[in-house]
């Protein structure tokens, strides 16, 4: 049997580099796998959107030809952001999809993320499949064959859709501007450049437009609006422009990152302080979820606001899943992933976030004005130190394990997630990504001193528990 590459199976999603660990055989078998659990839940159609990858219309292809073996049919609605086709489900009635996406990954990955009957396939779901593929319990119908075999009726049918519209009307229709913006959208040449300008045109927006064509070299610069350098030509064009903000998204389009007119960027956890104070209105004792990578302030600022706050894991996933179960209106992670639950679907979309923070802002003259206001510490954006394959997870269990002896200024320990460790003054964080083999670290602290001081804890337990390790801060 050929084999597979067990590292592509992560946490929330599958990933690889293509024609390496991600190959047209590997999809189409997981297709297959995909399938027979969807035939197994009584589940007729998936939708298949995919990013604007130059591997993704051969690994869709190989995908679709794998599912409808199993007698399962599939729409396929083309290049579009990954929310797109998570709203395509909705749309189209099936609950069940799959984007073809490597998101803000280099241009050498791609990857799929998968819903089935409105779940949101992480953890054990996704080793299932790897499972099921390499006991080749997928049931398929030989190409051409139109006979049953086991449970299925024949081979599934493609059929091709758009909703481009019907997700532009249910937006615009929904959200509305106090007053017209100028604005800069920067896409990094990922999909989401095939709807933002019309998105906000249509909003009432003068858009100046970066990097929109749809591009899978990502010529310009990576399209990962969570690292500061990727938005450096965005801080340029607000000044050349005068511009009064600017909105950046990820390669498929469910990360947000936004920057103010004098250059400031407005990172997701304060974002989702001023979503918060915007939904509890209309929601009052509502509960907001955060991942553990977020400012303490946030807390705080949802208590203010009369909310409840849950700090949560990270990943898409299992914040998806989390806001599913509780009933939250709302959700947000450090990464730029934003869950509106309230007037949405509950899908991370950073269009629609987008939509929704300058519904928010227009409402002052000086847009600018709510978000340089709120709440906010000294900080890092998110560190990474790079390791070998598995080697980030035993790192955190080590530390986790060494608790309060390696980390003795802290007052509390959360493990919920990595160990975050909380002080008086500030916070650290390391944790384990779950798509690639690093440590994601975040500080914050009320002065410069502490923040100094808490990185150099983590500092010396790390290379303690971890000697010659390289950990760049």
């Amino acid at each position: 049997m050929r084999t597979l590459a067990p590292e592509i199976f992560k946490a929330y999603d599958i990933r690889g580099i293509v024609r390496t660990t991600l190959t047209a055989d590997t999809v189409r078998r997981i297709g297959q796998a995909l399938g027979s659990e969807a035939v197994a839940r009584d589940i007729k159609a998936i939708v298949i959107g995919r990013d604007g990858r130059l591997s993704g219309p051969a690994l869709a292809s190989a995908l679709a030809d794998g599912i409808t073996r199993t007698g399962v049919d599939v729409i396929d609605i083309g290049c579009v952001p990954t929310p797109m086709t998570y709203f395509a489900a909705h749309e189209l009635g099936t609950e069940s999809c799959v984007s073809v996406t490597g998101s803000h990954n280099p241009p050498e990955y791609n990857g799929l993320k998968m819903v089935l009957g409105g779940q949101t396939l992480y953890g054990e779901m996704i080793q299932d499949l790897r499972r099921r593929i390499e006991k080749n319990a997928a049931s398929a119908v030989p190409p051409g064959d139109t006979a049953s075999h086991n449970f299925c009726q024949g081979r599934g049918v493609v059929r091709h859709a758009s909703v481009h519209q019907a997700y532009l009307d249910r937006i615009v229709g929904d959200v509305k501007l106090s007053r017209p913006m100028k604005i800069v959208i920067d896409c990094g040449n990922g999909v989401a450049g095939g709807v933002a300008p019309e998105l906000f045109r249509r909003m009432g927006c003068e858009v100046t437009e970066l990097f929109c064509e749809v591009d899978g070299n990502f010529p310009n610069h990576h399209p990962d609006p969570s690292k500061p350098e990727n938005l450096v030509d965005l801080q340029r064009a607000l000044r050349e422009t005068g511009a009064e903000l600017g909105l950046a998204f990820d390669g498929d389009g469910d990360r947000l990152g936004v920057v103010t007119r004098d250059g400031e960027i407005i990172f997701p956890d304060r974002q989702l302080m001023l979503f918060a104070a915007d939904v509890l209105v209309r929601n009052p004792g509502a509960q907001i979820i955060y991942d553990v990578k977020c400012s303490r302030w946030l807390a705080e600022s949802i208590r203010h606001q009369g909310g409840r706050p849950l700090m949560w894991n990270t990943g898409h996933a299992l914040i998806k899943t989390k806001l599913k179960e509780t009933g939250a209106p709302l959700a947000g992670e450090m990464s730029g992933h934003m869950f509106f639950k309230e007037r949405w679907f509950g899908f991370d979309d950073a269009l629609y976030t987008g939509a929704r923070l300058l519904e928010i802002v227009s409402r002052w003259e000086d847009s600018n004005w709510p978000l340089k206001n709120l709440p906010n510490a000294i900080s890092t954006p998110e560190l990474n130190i790079k390791m070998n394959e598995g080697e980030p997870h035993a790192l955190v269990a080590k530390l986790r394990a060494g608790g309060k002896k390696l980390l003795p200024g802290a007052r509390e320990l959360i493990t919920i997630d990595g160990v975050r460790a909380e002080y008086a003054d500030g916070f650290g964080l390391a944790r384990a990504s779950n798509t690639t083999p690093v440590v994601v670290l975040r500080f914050e602290a009320d002065t410069q001193a502490a923040l100094t001081r808490i990185q150099a804890e983590f500092r010396s337990a790390l290379e303690t528990l971890w000697p010659g390790i390289r950990t760049g801060f």
